[in-house]
């Protein structure tokens, strides 16, 4: 196996732990890098002016899709789906971000996540 490949899965783990780190274990702790002033994950989407339903579902969508893109360390077909459908979730917490007025830095982690994530989709094609 050649050296992008072992680096595409580093990006997978990683990518995949943080999301379930932050969706499963983090939720309830404040970090510095949640929206606004919020201390949890519901009180950052109230933040953004999202209901807590709402957080579920981005919630639920995010723990899938951080599992699929783990999985697809081994069934190569679930890649772009993981990859692909995280960055676009990521990207709507870079928007909402910027439409809170946020530092910047509390973008940076889906930032990074989004470009680990076209890393890894451009290693599939």
């Amino acid at each position: 196996m050649e050296l992008m490949n072992y680096i595409i899965i580093a990006f997978k783990i990683t990518v995949g732990i943080s999301i379930l780190n932050v969706w499963l274990l983090q939720q309830n702790k404040p970090t510095r890098w949640r929206g606004g002033d919020a201390k949890t994950i519901v009180e950052e989407f109230k933040v953004y002016g999202f209901s807590k339903n709402f957080c579920y579902v981005i919630g639920f969508l995010k723990v899938s899709l951080a599992i699929i893109l783990m999985a697809s360390i081994q069934f190569e077909m679930l890649t772009l789906i993981g990859s692909l459908g995280l960055s676009a979730l990521l990207a709507g917490s870079i928007l909402m971000h910027i439409i809170v007025k946020d530092v910047w830095y509390k973008s940076f982690p889906a930032f990074l996540f989004i470009v680990m994530n076209l890393i890894i989709a451009s290693g599939s094609l």
